[in-house]
C-alpha cells in the first residue's frame, strides 16, 4: 500500500532540468542521501554513551541560535526500524506508518546507499582510556544489517565533528599528537566490528571546516580563537587551525595504512575522505584574479587533499602562513603520500574573489582575496533565503569536479553532499515546508552539471543529498531544514516532501524528468 500511495503522487511533482534521466549516469552509479550522527541520533545519554563535546558545547548558553541542542534530535537511535514491519502487523499499518522506520522510508525511496557516521562517545565512551560499549556497537551493527537487508549500502564517516569529551578534557583533542592515536585505536576498532559489511569508509568530514569554525572562529567546540577573531577565552587562529589540521591529516594517513595493511584484502573495501569544497571565479577578467582564484582554492580542499596526494600542503598556502603551517617531515611525508582511495566533496558555496595582495581590498580569508556574491549589481545565482543566504549556481558543480580531476589525476570522487536549505521558523508554514519545488529543481540542476562531468571523462561514482531528513543543524539548531523528510519538532513524525518523491521517481528512472531551470543566463558565471 505504501508502495501505491508514492507511485500515485509522482503525476504531481514536476522537476527542474530537461531531459535529467537516471541512465546519464553509470549503472553502478550510487544515489543516496546523508544524515551524521550528532545531528540525527539523540539518545545522548542512553545505553551507557560518553558525553561528547557537541553533548557539553550544546548545553551552554548561546552557542545554539535557537538555543536546541542534539539531546533528542530526529531520534534516529531509536527510530530507525519498526519491528512491526517485519512481523504478522504489517499489513495492517497505515501509509503513514511506513514513513517512520528511516530505513524502510530509504527502501520506499530506491536509495541505493546511506551515508552516516559513527558516535564516537557511543561506541568508545572515554576514548581509548575505557572500554568498549557493546549497546552502541549493537546499534550500528543493527543498522548496517538492516540497510544491507534492503539492498542499501552503508557508506560511513568514522568522525563527523564530534569526539569523546574525556579527549578534550585529557589533552585537548586535536591541538595534540596524542589525538592520533585516539583516532587510529578508533578507526581500527571500526574495522573490526563492521568492515565485513561497510565498503566505503570516509575516515572524516570536511576537517577543512571543522579546523576554522573550532579553532580560527571559534564557533564549534572547543570554541576557540583569537581574541579579534571571536568570543572565545583562549585560542590562536594564526596558528591552532594549521595545527589542528596537521594531526587530522596524519590520523587518516595512519588509519588508512591500518586498512590497507591488515582489512583491504579480506574486506574489499576503500577509505577516503570527505573535505568541503566551493567553487570560486575571478571578479575581474585580469591575471590577478585568475591566480586569486588558485590560492583560494588551496587554501580551500587542497589544505588537506594536497598532502594526501604530494606529501607536502600547497606552496600558496607555505608562502602565505610561512612558520604558521607545520612542516612535514620527510618521515611524515612518506607516511602521508598516496594515503587515500577517494574523495568525498561537499558543494554548497561559490563566489567570485577578487586579488588582495597586487589589488586595492581588504582580504576577508588567510588566501589574501576578497569573497563576494555579486559582480557588477549582478547576483552569483538565484538566491536561497536563509540565515546565511546561498546561491544556487549549478554549473560550479562540473567545474569544481573537472578540477579535481585533472589536479589529483582521475581518483574516485564521490558528492557526499549537496543540498538546499529552507528557513524553519514559527511563521513558516507546514505546506511551505512540505512543497518544497525549489529542492527539487536545486538537485536536478546540480546533477545535471554533474552527469556533464562524468561525459567528460570525470570518475564520479555516488551522489547523496543533504540530507535525508531534517537534522540539527549545528550553530542553526532546528532554524534551517534540509531534508527530503520533514520531521516535525514535536511529534518526530517524518512526512516526505516533494523533492522526496521527485528524487524517488529519478532514481527509479521512471520517466525522463522535465523541468523549469533554476539557472538562467543572468545568473551565470562567466
Amino acid at each position: 500500500m505504501a508502495r501505491l500511495f508514492f507511485l500515485l503522487l509522482f503525476p504531481l511533482l514536476h522537476s527542474s532540468v530537461a531531459g535529467l534521466k537516471r541512465s546519464d549516469f553509470p549503472p553502478s552509479f550510487l544515489f543516496g542521501a546523508g544524515t551524521s550522527a550528532y545531528q540525527v541520533e539523540g539518545a545522548y545519554l542512553e545505553d551507557n554513551k560518553g558525553l561528547s563535546n557537541w553533548d557539553v558545547f550544546t548545553h551552554i548558553q548561546g552557542k545554539i541560535k535557537d538555543g536546541s541542542n542534539g539531546d533528542v534530535a530526529s531520534d534516529h537511535y531509536h527510530r530507525y526500524k519498526d519491528e512491526r514491519l517485519n512481523s504478522s502487523k504489517r499489513q495492517n499499518l497505515t501509509q503513514s506508518q511506513h514513513w517512520q522506520d528511516d530505513i524502510e522510508m530509504m527502501h520506499l525511496m530506491g536509495l541505493d546507499s546511506y551515508r552516516f557516521s559513527l558516535s564516537w562517545s557511543r561506541i568508545l565512551p572515554k576514548g581509548r582510556f575505557g572500554g568498549v560499549n557493546p549497546a552502541g556497537v549493537k546499534f550500528y551493527s543493527s543498522l548496517i544489517n538492516g540497510l544491507l537487508g534492503k539492498g542499501i549500502q552503508p557508506f560511513v564517516t568514522i568522525n563527523h565533528y564530534d569526539l569523546p569529551e574525556e579527549l578534550e578534557e585529557r589533552y585537548g583533542s586535536w591541538l595534540s599528537p596524542e589525538i592520533q592515536e585516539d583516532f587510529t585505536y578508533f578507526a581500527e576498532l571500526c574495522f573490526k566490528m563492521f568492515g565485513d559489511r561497510v565498503k566505503h569508509w570516509a575516515t572524516f568530514n570536511e576537517p577543512n571546516i571543522l579546523a576554522k569554525l573550532a579553532y580560527s572562529a571559534g564557533i564549534f567546540p572547543p570554541n576557540r580563537c583569537s581574541r579579534s577573531y571571536g568570543t572565545c577565552d583562549s585560542g590562536n587562529s594564526s596558528t591552532e587551525p594549521y595545527i589542528a589540521a596537521h594531526n587530522m591529516i596524519l590520523a587518516h594517513a595512519k588509519a588508512v595504512n591500518i586498512y590497507r595493511k591488515n582489512y583491504k584484502a579480506k574486506q574489499g573495501g576503500s577509505v577516503g575522505i570527505t573535505l568541503s569544497m566551493m567553487w570560486f571565479e575571478p571578479l575581474r577578467n585580469v591575471t590577478e584574479d585568475h591566480v586569486a582564484v588558485g590560492r583560494a582554492l588551496s587554501f580551500d580542499a587542497a589544505w588537506f587533499l594536497d598532502p594526501l596526494f604530494f606529501g607536502d600542503y600547497p606552496q600558496q598556502m607555505r608562502k602565505i602562513l610561512g612558520p604558521n603551517l607545520p612542516k612535514i617531515t620527510e618521515g611524515e611525508k612518506q607516511l602521508i603520500k598516496n594515503q587515500i582511495d577517494f574523495i568525498g566533496v561537499n558543494h554548497y558555496n561559490t563566489f567570485y574573489v577578487k586579488d588582495c595582495i597586487y589589488s586595492l581590498c581588504d582580504s576577508d580569508t588567510e588566501a589574501l582575496v576578497s569573497q563576494s556574491t555579486e559582480r557588477n549589481g549582478i547576483p552569483i545565482g538565484k538566491l536561497v533565503k536563509t540565515p546565511d543566504n546561498s546561491y544556487v549556481v549549478p554549473g560550479s558543480m562540473e567545474k569544481l569536479v573537472m578540477y579535481l580531476e585533472q589536479r589529483y589525476k582521475s581518483i574516485p570522487l564521490y558528492i557526499t553532499e549537496n543540498g538546499y536549505a529552507q528557513i524553519g521558523n514559527s511563521s513558516t508554514t507546514t505546506e511551505e515546508l512540505i512543497n518544497d519545488n525549489g529542492r527539487s529543481s536545486y538537485i536536478g540542476d546540480y546533477l545535471t552539471y554533474l552527469s556533464f562531468a562524468i561525459r567528460k571523462g570525470a570518475d564520479v561514482r555516488g551522489y547523496f543529498v543533504w540530507s535525508l531528513m531534517d537534522t540539527f543543524e549545528w550553530n542553526s539548531g532546528y532554524t534551517v531544514k534540509y531534508g527530503l523528510f520533514d520531521v516535525d519538532l514535536k511529534s518526530l513524525k517524518r512526512t516526505p516532501r516533494l523533492s522526496a518523491k521527485w528524487y524517488s521517481k529519478f532514481i527509479k528512472g521512471y520517466e525522463q524528468i522535465e523541468m523549469v531551470s533554476e539557472e538562467s543566463p543572468k545568473h551565470m558565471v562567466s
